[in-house]
This record gives C-alpha cells, structure tokens and sequence, in this order.
C-alpha cells in the first residue's frame, strides 16, 4: 500500500465544491500552505474551513478567503494583525464565522476521531456562545454541551512521512495535525522528507498511517537512501 502522492495537484484533485476541509497549523507553525495554494489553483469553491485562525495577509486560508473560495469558518481567532480578507468578506456578509474557543476546538475535533458523541465542558457558559446549547449542573459547576467537529478533508504539514502514512512532527508544527487527522474522511499530509517504511521510529510516530490517505513531499528533496537509519526527529 503506497500513499505516496506524485504532486499536490493530485493530491487535491478530487475536492469538490462544497467541501469541509480542516487545516492545521498555529500561525505559520504546521500550516500546509503549499497544499492550501494548489486548492487555489485546483478551484473549488464554496469551501467551509476549520482551523485555529482566518490567516493573515493573502497567505494560506487568507488567500482562499480573499477569492472568495470560503463561505464558512469554523475558528478560535479570526481577527489578528492584517487579517484584512477575513475582515472584507465577513463585514460584507458573504462569510459566516463559527467562533470556537481554542480549547473547545482541539477537543470538538479529538472527540469526532475518537467516536465521542458529545460533551460537557465549562467553556463559554454564560456567554453568547452558549446561547441556544444545552447546559447542565454537575457536582455544583455549570457546563456547556459541545458536539464533535468532523470534516471531509484535512490538510496537515508533518516532518517525516512513509509510504504506509506514518507522520513525525517537528516541535510546535505538531499543534493541531493529529486530532485533525483523526477526525477527516480524508487526511492529506505534506511532508518535508519521505523515508522508507520502516525507517521511522515506532516511538516517535504521532501519527499511524491507518489516518492518512495520502502523503506528498513538499521542500528540498532529501536521498531516502542516506538518510534511512537516521533517527526522526519530532
């Protein structure tokens, strides 16, 4: 079984319209923006995004959210130093924004992976946030109920990757990937270094390849051959 993908081209030729898609990333740490740029070229539109922020500038989802390719964000942040797209389009009215504590997010995406229904979490009770859910008084706390997010695709940057789709991780890159890659029909990783199965130490897979449907190499090629008993990195 070989995931590994020829180009990005082909990695995202199959997202349709109409799309969920989560990308990972924590300000530019672990953000896939390469494969986010070949969505762009691929075209689909009409795209709900899940993810920690709305991007800045014209970069990544910034850029799908300037050409108008979202219609939906599901995030913890959107407004942040020159987040002039997200601005534009939601004063306009043609995005909708979800806001979801940080928190609530990882742990709305880790329960969708780990087939949890629902649960009660004290976040945002007595906000607007909490306007219409569920709420209930456990052991004297009140607690808000919050349902898992899932999505169709997810778009996640890992380290090291091999052909069976075992990811590693570099550092704070790792942040939102694997909970997203749990949680997506079909997870796409964009890997710095592919390495031959086998190469990757079992201790240090975040990751199992049984989440990821494909994987494509993204960055300076690095000989597989020379660097197969080298140890992986986080």
């Amino acid at each position: 079984m070989n995931k590994i993908c020829p180009s990005l081209e082909e990695a995202v030729s199959d997202v349709p319209d109409g799309a969920s898609i989560m990308i990972g990333g924590f300000g530019d740490a672990g953000v896939p923006f390469e494969m986010i740029d070949a969505l762009v070229a691929q075209g689909a539109k009409a795209l709900t995004i899940i993810s920690n922020n709305a991007g800045t500038a014209q970069e990544g989802i910034a850029k799908l959210i300037h050409l108008g390719r979202v219609r939906k964000i599901v995030c913890s942040f959107p407004r942040q130093a020159d987040s002039k797209a997200f601005d534009e389009r939601y004063l306009s009215g043609e995005l909708t924004l979800d806001l979801v504590p940080q928190g609530n997010l990882a742990e709305r995406i880790r329960a969708a992976g780990a087939g949890i229904g629902a649960f009660f979490t004290p976040t945002a009770y007595g906000t607007l946030l909490a306007e219409g859910k569920e709420t209930r008084e456990i052991n004297g706390r009140h607690y808000v109920l919050e349902y898992p997010i899932s999505a169709d695709y997810a778009f996640i940057k890992a380290y090291r990757g091999d052909a069976l789709g075992n990811l590693v991780y570099r550092k704070t890159a790792r942040n939102f990937g694997p909970v997203m890659a749990t949680a997506a029909k079909c997870t796409i990783a964009q890997v710095t270094e592919v390495v031959p199965v086998g190469a990757l130490d079992p201790e240090t897979v975040v990751t199992p390849g049984i989440f990821v449907k494909r994987v494509v190499q993204v960055g300076p090629a690095v000989g597989v051959a020379a660097n197969a008993n080298a140890p992986a990195r986080p």
